[in-house]
């Protein structure tokens, strides 16, 4: 597969039912909230995994930084590319966390889940625990199938 379709399969949306969501900006009386998408490390592994199969790899070189090669085919053969991310310790399994999040942040260098962070800020209504009761529709380039994505 070339560099170009490699690219573009990366970054193909996620089924809906794959992502998952949490609040960001909150009402002074919490009763509203932006709701903030996200996807799970196992989902961003699993494209990684379907997408390029044995030619990828993540190290850490240093707390919090996580780096993802994939190897690619080029006019001279092929050659790893590196890119990285990093992420800081999450208030839940703080340094588990931190290394999920950073594996998740360098997977959207190479577009991976990139396409969550434009989507638009919807405000929707929060429980008592502050948790989103129902989250906010996708808009029909964020569906997988879409051709205007």
């Amino acid at each position: 597969m070339n560099s170009t379709d490699l690219l573009a399969k990366l970054k193909e949306p996620f089924d809906p039912g794959l992502i998952h969501w949490r609040v960001g900006a909150t009402t002074q009386d919490k009763k509203k909230g932006i709701a903030l998408a996200y996807l799970n490390a196992r989902d961003v592994t699993k494209r990684l995994d379907d997408v390029c199969g044995l030619d990828w790899q993540c190290r850490y070189p240093f707390e919090g930084c996580c780096e993802i090669g994939i190897k690619i085919e080029d006019k001279e053969g092929l050659l790893w590319v590196w890119r990285a991310n990093g992420a800081g310790e999450t208030a839940i399994e703080a340094v588990k966390g931190q290394y999920s999040q950073a594996l998740v942040r360098a997977a959207s260098t190479w577009g991976v889940g990139r396409y969550l962070y434009y989507l638009p800020n919807v405000w929707v209504e929060l429980d008592s625990y502050k948790r989103i009761i129902n989250p906010p529709p996708l808009p029909k380039w964020a569906i997988p199938g879409d051709t205007n994505a």
